[in-house]
């Protein structure tokens, strides 16, 4: 929208840190079947490629690493091309969200989503 396009006909780069940010918490919230995650840190975002108005963006998430409380995604931006399917990173970081309780305070992982997370993980090291 007209509103998230700067003076050089660029996506506004907070724009796209909020979309991130919606898209990776939905991720996190999902892989840890909870609703109680609240976004701790996001790393350095690496604007690569500029975001122009009309053009597809697809972003994807992978688990970079999980502790007892905490869980953080690795994320990368891309733009896709409707005509040729091909898609190029536009955006990466990396960004920690923390479970958390009814009153905010943190609170472990499940053990079940914890156990699954690092059988998944030893799999892929053998």
């Amino acid at each position: 929208m007209t509103q998230n396009i700067g003076v050089h006909g660029n996506l506004f780069g907070g724009t796209l840190l909020a979309w991130i940010d919606e898209a990776a918490a939905a991720y996190a919230t999902e892989y840890c079947h909870t609703p109680n995650m609240i976004t701790l840190k996001v790393a350095e975002m690496i604007f690569k490629k500029p975001i122009k108005a009309g053009q597809h963006l697809r972003i994807y998430g992978a688990v970079e690493a999980m502790g007892n409380t905490s869980i953080t995604l690795r994320i990368e931006a891309r733009k896709y091309n409707l005509y040729s399917g091909g898609e190029e990173v536009v955006c990466t970081t990396n960004i920690t969200f923390v479970r958390i309780d009814e009153d905010g305070t943190p609170t472990p992982i499940g053990e079940t989503v914890r156990r699954r997370h690092f059988e998944k993980t030893e799999t892929l090291i053998s």
